[in-house]
């Protein structure tokens, strides 16, 4: 989650800041999904590669995987 504090411009608070602001706040927000669903994605991947090779141990480990960043 990105979060900030306190942040102090020299400049006044004109509608261009603000929309400066708000772009790169949007871009971190859909970077972090992005990152997320890629994560997600190649958890999928290894699971159904360890279900083919049927180990019973990587499964379940990587099904909490799942459900951690799901």
């Amino acid at each position: 989650m990105l979060v900030i504090h306190d942040i102090d411009i020299d400049i006044d608070n004109s509608k261009e800041v603000k929309f400066m602001i708000h772009n790169r706040v949007e871009a971190a927000k859909k970077a972090q999904e992005a990152h997320k669903q890629n994560i997600l994605r190649s958890l999928e991947h290894r699971l159904e590669v360890a279900r083919a090779k049927s180990d019973d141990n990587l499964v379940r480990q990587i099904e909490a995987e799942i459900r951690y960043f799901g």
